[in-house]
């Protein structure tokens, strides 16, 4: 019986391209009290492998996180076994909006602590006592209130290259640090406030509207199915689009177009341009923002030091790297100090500021 992953990411992304099916990109996810997540993820694992999907999915006691590829024609099988399951029957799909057959080149089907990691340790604290879900019709209108606080819920690098107009983009590298920032800020207007958050697909808002009710505040609200969600009604229903960008995504894809337009610059030389790579030293791996032009002529490397070793014999960087462990930067996402392009940070709650004077 196979409960883990036995082949390369090399191996897997040739067998995806030698079979040449369709595969759709999903994301779902669900709060609920499971007793036993070791159980629930070898039973997930071991179907969603027989019928070829891919992903990366958390399992916890507080409930499940997935973000995944399953091929189209097998779409009905999985979905089957989704309704099986009492807390994931009908449970919300959110279907990407820019599809790619190499979105996830392995299953990885983990038990976590939590679905979202969010730093807390509170007892009192009930992750199912959430805000008012709003549609894009609903958000459209909410959004043109002064009485609202629009709040990005997600890291920097995320908002960078796309956000909501006028939205607060809290410059944050992880989600435990939202939480505690906007509460700070927005503390003197716990009642006055219409608090209006949203994320990619919801997970991250709906815990934190539980959180922000728990901490007193009275009228919060929560864009339903997130980014994704949103650009699907709005487009079905003619709305207006509100989205500026890209929307960031984890996987293969690393972000889908939303608008036309180019809100972020590069790192390097700051000229336009929204598209996240990697350092191509494996010893660095940094995520930044690069356009074509820098791409060409650092070899898509952060800097030159890192061209100077991504030009070395595979063997050579290999025997540089033994014993070193990853560099720092692996984890700054665009905030190396050798970028001088780096984001422009302003005053992260300057639009509730003013609307408070």
């Amino acid at each position: 019986m196979q409960l883990y992953n036995n082949l390369s990411n090399n191996e897997r992304a040739s067998l995806i391209k030698e079979a040449g099916k369709d595969r759709l990109t999903i994301s779902f996810y669900t709060y609920a009290k499971i007793g036993n997540p070791q159980l629930l993820r070898d039973h997930l694992f071991l179907f969603w492998d027989s019928i070829d999907v891919l992903g990366r999915i958390y399992v916890a006691c507080e409930g499940i996180n997935a973000q995944l590829s399953v091929p189209a024609e097998n779409f009905n099988a999985f979905k089957a076994q989704l309704d099986s399951i009492s807390f994931l029957e009908n449970v919300r799909l959110n279907i990407a909006i820019e599809q790619s057959m190499y979105s996830f080149l392995k299953l990885k089907v983990k038990v976590r602590n939590k679905i979202v990691a969010d730093g807390l340790d509170d007892d009192t604290f009930d992750v199912t006592d959430i805000g008012i879900h709003v549609d894009a019709k609903r958000f459209n209108e909410l959004v043109e209130d002064n009485d609202t606080v629009l709040v990005d819920m997600r890291n920097h690098y995320e908002s960078e290259i796309g956000h909501f107009q006028n939205a607060v983009t809290p410059d944050v590298d992880t989600f435990r640090d939202s939480l505690e920032l906007i509460e700070d800020q927005l503390k003197d207007h716990k009642d006055s406030k219409k608090l209006l958050m949203y994320c990619t697909g919801g997970i991250r808002c709906e815990k934190a509207s539980a959180y922000y009710k728990h901490k007193g505040f009275k009228n919060v609200y929560q864009l339903e199915g997130g980014i994704i969600n949103y650009v699907r009604q709005v487009n079905a229903l003619g709305l207006e689009n509100k989205f500026l960008g890209k929307n960031f995504v984890f996987d293969g894809r690393r972000a889908e177009q939303i608008s036309d337009d180019i809100i972020a610059k590069c790192h390097q030389c700051g000229a336009p341009a929204d598209v996240h790579v990697n350092c191509a030293n494996d010893a660095c791996h940094l995520l930044f923002i690069q356009c074509d032009a820098c791409k060409e002529e650092m070899e898509q490397c952060c800097s030159a030091h890192c061209q100077e070793i991504n030009r070395l014999p595979h063997k050579e960087q290999k025997a540089l790297r033994k014993g070193q462990g990853n560099s720092n930067d692996i984890f700054k996402k665009g905030r190396a100090d050798h970028l001088p392009f780096k984001k422009d940070l302003r005053d992260t709650f300057e639009t509730s500021k003013k609307a408070s004077v």
